[in-house]
């Protein structure tokens, strides 16, 4: 029989779900009847040195040794019900564990109890079996421990953890290459496809709960840029897209600029949306069977039918050994019978999933809206085995399929077999997004709290071409995007593909720029001895032109916009918040990245930076993110790497 982890014991691992709502403390399974003249006794977990909140930190009720408890949510909230005094045990990863005792008369306030960091902790991290997943004593104890019931989804994944023999990893990931510097007089030009994709930052995020440092390729920076939610300003015009501009002195070489380019698409009242048809192409093979897999797709789906319409229409494909459908479109009014059809899905046999790919286009196709937004979502491991499963057989369905106006989104969910880089291309070429599904709370962000950024396209293929002035910049890197540039040429061309931007959607990318006259000590190109360089027209203080391409959904052509960014002189301290945060993001990045470019960063200047802009944060994701940061940091230094 398996053994079972539970997060009680695993509050620094993937499933700490930020964020994630708890009705009071979770009761074993055997207790049947509700506790008598109880009272709600709501506290907070906060860090005793900067104050910020603890999300994911474990409250045992009963004592160090008690079997019910809570996980603190993203604020570092938690609420427990007591009849009588009680012990409470919170402990978290890094942190110096406390007791307290709770009375009936703290009822009405919420109480702060403050953690100090303990940075011996991680000694107690020992490395084990061939794949160097960091387990500490406290996990390898709870190996012989009997489950424990809570009343969320409990972590079962004994691939890792369990009685069974452990499986390689076989987790897969599409090689990124640093952008390195361009000199301006032999290449004034950077052009790149928009990139709305977040599944990296969430992926990253499920290691470091491990207690584990990513693969240095699973860290693209942009798609951690892009998850967090900025206040960019709406489009003013007709156009779905606004577009914004700024710089700052880069953080992490000061000698250097950052710039700035941000992109809002349009926010769109949910009961204004065009009608949905929508496929749920779902992998039931038996490598989804964990408890973060299947079970938790069925919750993010749920999640997802809680918020259709009568107007919009679900179908259900599913893949193991073969492809089958399950439920025939079926109009979002009847959502009782969408839900008990996903409850019925068991995991089980190998996975056609190419097969499943083009049964679910099928089906989209015999309901297509023409006015409409039709849409297969697909959730996998990515780990396809059986009939049309090679990149370039998948690529080639799924481009021929988004001619027709059918959009694919991608949710990866589990660990172990997780295939990446093959989810990143489906979603590319499908005129799609991707993100990675970690926890419940992430799926509820993917489904409820993001709707129609989700779902509904604005703007397709959308693309940034930026020239540079040589008067004021003499080099310049791009952070992030290594796999969406393009060529010069590609940006006029019509028929290259490139991003989508769903509505209310942000997208922000950052510039390193070297000014004129600063030494670089990097290698430089001899004077073209053809080319001239051409007067700025106008303002002489212009930094920059970006230029953005779009079609609207249901065009073959192109739309234009241009925006000037002229010469600003600014410390990032001083510059907007979301500024700031984005920064916070990338510095963060080349962190994990060990970057060649990384420059000065360091984790106290990421923490400083993200401490500055957390904002009114109301769902709490920059503060999760200084969580991630501390994390990282205490690894890092138990690995002995900077």
């Amino acid at each position: 029989m398996q053994k079972h982890l539970t997060l009680l014991l695993l509050g620094f691992m993937a499933f700490s779900m930020a964020g994630i709502p708890h009705e009071g403390f979770a009761q074993s399974t055997s207790s049947t009847s509700p506790v008598a003249k109880t009272v709600k006794i709501k506290g907070r977990v906060i860090d005793s040195n900067d104050k910020t909140p603890i999300s994911g930190a474990t409250v045992k009720i009963g004592g160090k040794n008690s079997r019910q408890g809570v996980a603190t949510n993203s604020d570092g909230g938690f609420e427990v019900l007591i009849d009588t005094t009680t012990v409470i045990y919170v402990t978290y990863i890094g942190y110096t564990s406390q007791t307290l005792t709770l009375q009936k008369n703290m009822a009405g306030s919420t109480f702060n109890i403050r953690l100090k960091a303990d940075n011996k902790s991680l000694n107690e991290v020992v490395v084990t079996r061939s794949d160097k997943r960091m387990r500490t004593k406290e996990v390898e104890a709870a190996e012989s421990a009997p489950m424990i019931a809570y009343n969320y989804v409990t972590v079962n994944n004994p691939a890792i953890y369990g009685s069974r023999a452990p499986q390689a990893n076989t987790e897969d990931y599409s090689p990124v290459n640093e952008n390195s510097f361009h000199t301006v007089t032999s290449d004034p030009l950077s052009t790149f496809s928009i990139d709305v994709d977040r599944a990296s930052y969430s992926n990253i995020r499920r290691f470091l709960n491990e207690g584990n440092m990513p693969p240095t390729d699973a860290v693209r920076v942009e798609e951690m840029i892009n998850y967090f939610d900025y206040k960019y300003s709406n489009p003013t015009n007709n156009a779905p897209v606004a577009v914004h501009t700024d710089m700052a002195v880069c953080p992490w070489n000061t000698a250097h600029q950052l710039v700035r380019i941000a992109l809002k698409g349009k926010d769109v009242a949910k009961d204004n949306l065009p009608p949905s048809n929508l496929v749920f192409l779902i992998d039931v093979s038996g490598s989804m069977s964990d408890a973060n897999k299947l079970p938790l797709v069925k919750q993010a789906f749920k999640l997802l039918v809680n918020q259709l319409r009568p107007v919009d229409r679900v179908a259900i494909v599913v893949y193991a050994g073969a492809a089958g459908l399950v439920l025939p479109s079926t109009s979002g009014e009847h959502k009782t019978a969408i839900l008990d059809a996903l409850d019925k899905l068991e995991a089980g046999g190998s996975t056609a999933g190419g097969a499943g790919v083009q049964l679910a286009y099928k089906t989209a196709a015999e309901y297509l809206l023409k006015n409409g937004n039709n849409r297969v979502i697909i959730a996998t491991d990515g780990d396809f085995n059986v009939g049309p499963s090679s990149d370039g057989e998948l690529q080639r369905i799924i481009e021929k399929e988004r001619e027709k106006g059918i959009f694919l989104s991608v949710l990866g969910f589990g660990m172990g077999n997780y295939k990446d880089n093959k989810l990143e291309l489906l979603a590319d070429k499908g005129n799609g997004n991707y993100a990675y599904i970690d926890n419940f709370e992430e799926a509820r962000r993917t489904f409820a709290t993001e709707f129609g950024g989700t779902l509904f396209t604005i703007a397709k293929d959308v693309k940034l071409q930026v020239e540079f002035n040589p008067k004021y910049v003499q080099s310049y890197r791009l952070v992030g995007y290594e796999n969406r540039l393009l060529n010069n040429e590609d940006f006029n061309d019509d028929k290259k593909d490139a991003g989508d931007m769903g509505a209310g959607h942000t997208v922000t990318a950052l510039y390193e720029i070297v000014p004129v006259g600063v030494k670089t000590g990097q290698p430089t190109v001899d004077p073209l001895k053809y080319q001239q360089q051409q007067p700025v027209a106008g303002n002489n203080t212009e930094v920059l032109t970006v230029k953005l391409r779009y079609k609207n959904p249901a065009d073959s052509s192109s739309q234009l916009i241009s925006q000037v960014l002229h010469w600003k002189q600014q410390d990032i301290s001083t510059a907007p918040e979301d500024f700031r945060m984005a920064t916070a993001v990338a510095d963060f990045g080349l962190l994990l990245r060990n970057s060649e470019h990384k420059g000065n960063a360091s984790y106290e200047q990421v923490l400083k930076l993200a401490g500055n802009a957390r904002g009114t944060d109301e769902e709490g994701y920059r503060a999760e993110f200084i969580q991630l940061v501390k994390k990282a940091q205490l690894i890092s230094n138990n690995h002995g790497t900077k």
